[in-house]
This record gives C-alpha cells, sequence and structure tokens, in this order.
C-alpha cells in the first residue's frame, strides 16, 4: 500500500515497496489553471480553464552538492542513461490524479556518483501558479504499483517554481524525501541557490 508523504517525511523505498527496487517512475501531474473572467459589463463572467505550460526536472548532485547532470525538457535523458524524460507536455493540465510528465529511473545505473537526485517543476511560461490544482509527485514501480505520493497545493502560491522531493543514497540504499518548498524560476537554473539546504 502506497505511503502519502507529508512535507519533511523520508521513507526507505525498499522498505516501503518490501523488495530490492531498480526501475522505478517519478510521476508529475497537476490541473489546469482556473482564471477567473469578470466578463464585459458582467456579461460571461465566471471562471474558465486555462493551458500553463509546467516543466518537470531531474537534477544529480554528487556528495559535495555539485550539479553533474540534468534531465529536463531540453536534455530528456542523463548522459549515463539510467534516468529518461518522458517530454515536455504543454497541455498545462490533466485529469485529476493522471500525470503529465514521467521521469523513468534505472536506480541500479546511476552513477555512484550521485548521491541526490531533486525533482523540481517550474512555469516556463512565467506565470505563477496560482489557480493550478491537483499537483502531485508520486513514485512507483516498474510494474506501475505505487510506492509513495506527495500531494502538493499549489493554491494561492504566487511563484513559479517548486522544489517537489528528493531521492538520494543513504546506507547503501535509496531513500525519499518530500520537499514541497516554492521558489521562482522559468527553469531549473533560477532554483539552483534554493536547492542548497536540500543537499
Amino acid at each position: 500500500m502506497a505511503i502519502n508523504l507529508q512535507k519533511g517525511q523520508r521513507i526507505s523505498l525498499e522498505k516501503e515497496a518490501g523488495r530490492g527496487l531498480n526501475r522505478v517512475v517519478m510521476g508529475l501531474g497537476w490541473g489546469m489553471k482556473q482564471v477567473q473572467s469578470k466578463g464585459f459589463l458582467g456579461i460571461g463572467a465566471g471562471s474558465r480553464q486555462k493551458a500553463v505550460d509546467l516543466d518537470a526536472s531531474c537534477l544529480l548532485f554528487d556528495a559535495a552538492g555539485a550539479l553533474i547532470d540534468t534531465v529536463w525538457f531540453r536534455q530528456l535523458a542523463s548522459h549515463c542513461g539510467s534516468i529518461q524524460h518522458s517530454g515536455d507536455d504543454r497541455s498545462g493540465g490533466g485529469e485529476s490524479g493522471a500525470e503529465n510528465e514521467r521521469i523513468s529511473l534505472e536506480l541500479g545505473r546511476i552513477p555512484a556518483v550521485a548521491k541526490t537526485l531533486i525533482f523540481t517543476v517550474n512555469s516556463f511560461s512565467g506565470e505563477s501558479f496560482t489557480g493550478i490544482p491537483n499537483a502531485f509527485c508520486r513514485l512507483v514501480d516498474e510494474a506501475g504499483g505505487e510506492i509513495a505520493r506527495f500531494d502538493l497545493s499549489l493554491e494561492g502560491g504566487d511563484y513559479t517554481g517548486l522544489i517537489m522531493s528528493k531521492l538520494y543514497r543513504h546506507d547503501n540504499e535509496w531513500k525519499m524525501q518530500a520537499i514541497g518548498e516554492h521558489a521562482a524560476g522559468r527553469t531549473f537554473h533560477d532554483l539552483l541557490p534554493a536547492l542548497k539546504p536540500y543537499l
């Protein structure tokens, strides 16, 4: 049974899955942005849905906290080939619970020098996350079974970046931490200073 993570919570992937893991997928999802419209002279007022181009990234860091590789919409695979991005989803949202972008990982092939993997999401268009519902990240095994989920509310957030979660090596096993910290930036490059406390 999958665990619903709270902000800051850490888990062991093997303990939660009940077995050793190699292939996992970090799925990231969000709903269509809800925009309020005043209409003309009060006619046609109400809310409508609007597409916002959000982008998920996976950043690899070494033990010293140096960035050694990136996987994002401009580089869909890590240099070692162990991490693959599903591609940029510009639809701006989906059904509740549906993933917009997926990042697949072969844990056994990730180079030993990579100690921490941080997952972020950015608003490439520069629009704030205000009004974007049902944001989440979830880790599933290769059979599609959900191991852990971290539900995030983007409501009321006048920001353009989010540090979602991280996977990291500890005592020769992979662990996951839910982060959920707001930040500002159109791409992961802008978030790098905000990532330092999590390395």
